[in-house]
């Protein structure tokens, strides 16, 4: 195992962890910002848009994200980096928008009434009065959805081989032959996995927390 932590290896790794956290942080943004539209939609209580949104999440909730990270890249044929972003947007807005949707339903629907009596376009209306008050409750959701987005990216190496950080941890190996080295570069790439995803869910629980706190007083 000498030589097996050198700098050079250490730091292929990070560049690698780099392009995970880069893949999911632009994924999970274009989740919410398509997540909150289907959300409205299915809300809007109009039955053409809420059926759209219906079937959207209907469908990515029940297919495997595998699924769409092939199709984006061997149907669509995108490069790899917009086909990983692409794909973990369509899958992931799926969720984000029922995330959205339960913090919509949070809201008192007077604010809605009082909101619309005093002029609000709708637009307005979410922008202003609706979604600062939802944000609240689903920033632990939202954070979650995030932590599980990192994880999944080590799917990308084996469906278009990209360098995300479990690419780069397989194409380490390869220098290596002794059983030994390969476990210690399995156990360092879970171990930065470990220390990322843990480090997030920590967020999670501490905001939860002040939450509670506030609600409490």
């Amino acid at each position: 195992m000498d030589g097996l932590f050198t700098w050079v290896n250490i730091r292929f790794l990070l560049q690698g962890l780099g392009s995970t956290l880069a893949v999911s942080s632009v994924a999970i943004l274009c989740s919410i910002v398509l997540g909150m539209g289907i959300a409205i939609a299915r809300t809007s209580g109009k039955r053409l848009f809420s059926g759209i949104a219906t079937v959207y999440i209907e469908i990515f909730k029940n297919t495997p994200l595998l699924l769409w990270i092939m199709f984006t890249f061997f149907v669509a044929q995108l490069p790899p980096l917009g086909a990983a972003i692409l794909a973990f947007t369509l899958f992931t807005s799926a969720s984000v928008a029922e995330i959205i949707r339960g913090g919509l339903a949070g809201v008192a629907s007077g604010q809605y009434e009082a909101a619309r009596s005093q002029g609000f376009s709708t637009v307005q209306l979410y922008a202003l009065i609706i979604l600062p008050q939802a944000l609240r409750n689903m920033i632990p959701a939202l954070l979650s959805q995030f932590v599980t987005t990192i994880k999944d990216t080590s799917f990308l190496w084996g469906a278009m081989a990209l360098q995300e950080l479990m690419g780069r941890g397989m194409i380490l190996m390869n220098s290596y032959n002794s059983t030994a080295d390969i476990f210690m570069i399995f156990g360092t790439m879970a171990a930065i996995y470990f220390v990322v995803c843990f480090s997030l869910s920590q967020v999670v629980r501490a905001y939860q927390k002040r939450i509670k706190k506030a609600q409490a007083k």
